[in-house]
């Protein structure tokens, strides 16, 4: 999968407002033509890349619904740093996979010549002021508990951990 710059990072984070229209997530793809059906492919599992595309921004949805609400309530408040690493660390790994779904999302999206599909796919990377929003909330959170929070430890991570994730979530071919 390669390493993923930083700017594809910010890029992805965009999810954080717009999923794409979820009207566009109800289309049902055609089923695939019987020349095109493998008989190893695990069953259940989408070949159109359209509906490819749709499983990615899906999953999406309640990380965007979560993030939402991060941005909208106060900030938690810890009695520890144990317990505040601990929070952020689990809101890091919610980064971590929003951005390996709208990543996957595009490399899916990357094997058609649809251009729905590739606009449906490239939606969530277009809201760059919500995934700025969200670093400024816990960098907000994390003087609010009096621990430190540092974005660029965080980009770093995301571009460390991103590359993994994207494959362990990757649908079989």
């Amino acid at each position: 999968m390669g390493r993923v710059p930083a700017a594809a990072i910010v890029l992805a984070l965009l999810a954080l407002l717009t999923v794409a229209p979820l009207a566009a997530l109800d289309r049902t793809p055609d089923d695939p033509a019987p020349s095109e059906r493998s008989p190893l492919r695990e069953p259940g599992v989408p070949r159109d890349p359209g509906a490819r595309v749709q499983h990615h921004l899906r999953e999406i949805a309640p990380m965007v619904e979560h993030f939402e609400s991060v941005l909208a309530d106060e900030c938690p408040r810890f009695s520890s740093r144990a317990a505040w690493r601990a929070w952020i660390d689990d809101e890091l790994d919610r980064v971590v996979l929003l951005v390996a779904h709208v990543e996957q999302a595009w490399v899916e999206a990357k094997r058609t010549s649809d251009d729905d599909v590739r606009r449906l796919a490239k939606a969530p990377r277009k809201n760059l002021d919500r995934a700025r929003a969200l670093v400024e909330k816990l960098q907000d959170c994390a003087d609010e508990n009096g621990a430190r929070f540092a974005p660029m430890a965080m980009w770093r991570r995301v571009e460390r951990e991103v590359p993994q994730r994207q494959s362990d979530i990757a649908l079989p071919r």
